[in-house]
């Protein structure tokens, strides 16, 4: 019998005290808890069969700060300038907010993410990382409802071990260059051999490729777009110059076509309404679809034979028309540079990372349930391993909040080492398991529903031995 991934029942709250409450009678009534901003969520984990659901999409409060001094620490030790957050506010109204008062925050591109929740408790990559990081590098301070109904404040003075979890641990779990050529996949390889010079020279952002893109009926191509950008860079012809070498190796390839263009903005606001959030107020979602994604190195894009074999993996898993593969340049710079100063949950594959890469396979509401398995089951057991041979099964991960809802191995494949310690701060958090999330920390001694627990959480203890912070 199939299951509906729907909560039954939905609690709208306002504030803190609302969730307090829910939270509480979840508890006494034995009651599985997800929570719901906005249910932008790749993996399903805004919801769950036979749940209560946390709905804060109404939250909606924010504060700027003008020197903010997180709670516990010495006086001496303030952050600055902070905005306070709400848990349902959205990127466009956080940006709003802040570009009023000339200020800047570090976060994504996309109308329907919602800031507080699960995007910057899963890390949070932003087309600005290299210049300031993650957007968990930035959290200064949570206010958390826990299992037991508890308000709690964590931050790098008081429930250190639930800082440490919740930036990048996972949410709802702790309480311009273009081309078109017919020799696509050769300037695909040129491309990310670039890469790792573009990033180090500040660039961040994104790009999108399209191996067989139809035009008309008769006329298909293959191209790729991309938009980097260069926080703190005015000079356009030095952005010119750090593409020359690039661009002249794409020149060499036969029938291959170069345009690009380097734009100045007068600031960082401009950048995120006027590019990134450009065209209408709302992302264009609602598609069903299954994630298959991975964070490649710097070392492999800069080894002799890496963009290669990144490209002959790629290139392998065969292309309809019109599918695309979506590239992050969301690293580098300060995110690898925070590695040794940022003490989080954030998968350290992270620090390492110059892109992420991800595709997706559909299917129509008409599709039946064999007819989505065998989707399913072909990017899960053939297309993932494939994407995880090029560096390796143990070397490099994938982003928590941009992956496949059946992710063998989650544990490893989302956090890395980080696991086994992000398993004991859930048990002792919480011990019962009231909170639930699909391949969450903690999932595994759950059904895939969340609905029936499993031996496996007896085994779960036993491998994942409590450890300290």
């Amino acid at each position: 019998m199939r299951t509906r991934r729907i909560s039954l029942y939905s609690a709208k709250v306002q504030n803190a005290s609302d969730i307090q409450h829910v939270v509480r009678f979840a508890s006494a009534h034995d009651l599985r808890l997800v929570i719901k901003n906005t249910g932008h969520d790749f993996l399903g984990r805004s919801t769950a069969p036979e749940s209560l659901q946390i709905l804060t999409h109404s939250m909606k409060q924010i504060e700027l700060l003008d020197d903010f001094l997180p709670k516990g620490a010495p006086k001496n030790m303030s952050e600055g300038p902070a905005v306070h957050l709400a848990a349902g506010v959205q990127l466009p109204e956080l940006y709003a907010a802040v570009g009023c008062h000339n200020r800047t925050v570090i976060a994504g591109s996309c109308h329907s993410v919602g800031a507080a929740g699960g995007y910057i408790q899963g890390g949070g990559h932003s087309p600005f990382g290299a210049w300031k990081g993650l957007a968990s590098d930035n959290a200064l301070e949570f206010e958390v409802v826990t299992a037991d109904g508890a308000l709690v404040l964590a931050n790098a003075y008081q429930n250190t071990d639930l800082f440490w979890a919740l930036r990048g641990g996972g949410g709802g779990t702790f309480g311009v260059l273009q081309w078109k050529t017919p020799r696509f996949w050769d300037a695909w390889t040129e491309w990310h051999a670039a890469l790792p010079s573009l990033n180090d020279a500040g660039g961040s952002g994104y790009y999108f490729s399209f191996p067989n893109l139809p035009l008309n009926t008769n006329t298909s191509v293959s191209t790729l777009i991309s938009l980097l950008m260069f926080p703190e860079k005015t000079n356009t012809t030095e952005i010119d110059q750090l593409y020359l070498p690039l661009v002249s190796k794409l020149e060499k390839i036969p029938g291959i076509t170069v345009q690009k263009m380097a734009i100045p903005f007068p600031s960082f606001n401009s950048t995120v309404f006027d590019v990134l959030l450009a065209g209408q107020p709302y992302d264009s979602t609602g598609s069903t679809a299954m994630l298959a994604s991975r964070l490649y190195s710097k070392d492999l894009l800069t080894s002799q034979d890496g963009p290669a074999r990144l490209t002959n993996a790629w290139k392998s898993l065969g292309w309809a028309p019109g599918a695309a593969i979506t590239g992050h340049v969301a690293a580098g710079g300060a995110v690898a540079a925070n590695g040794d100063k940022i003490h989080s949950a954030v998968n350290p594959a992270w620090r390492k990372t110059v892109t992420h890469l991800l595709f997706s396979k559909g299917w129509d509401a008409t599709a039946t349930l064999e007819e989505q398995q065998v989707i399913i089951k072909n990017m899960t057991e053939v297309q993932i391993p494939i994407l995880r041979s090029v560096e390796g099964e143990d070397k490099m991960e994938a982003y928590l909040n941009e992956a496949n809802g059946y992710e063998p191995g989650f544990q490893k494949s989302f956090w890395g080492d980080h696991y086994p310690l992000l398993y004991s701060i859930k048990q002792k958090w919480d011990p019962d398991g009231l909170f639930i999330t699909r391949k969450g920390v903690g999932s595994e001694d759950w059904d895939d529903a969340g609905i029936y627990m499993i031996a496996q959480r007896n085994r779960s203890m036993l491998e994942y031995q409590k450890v300290g912070i």
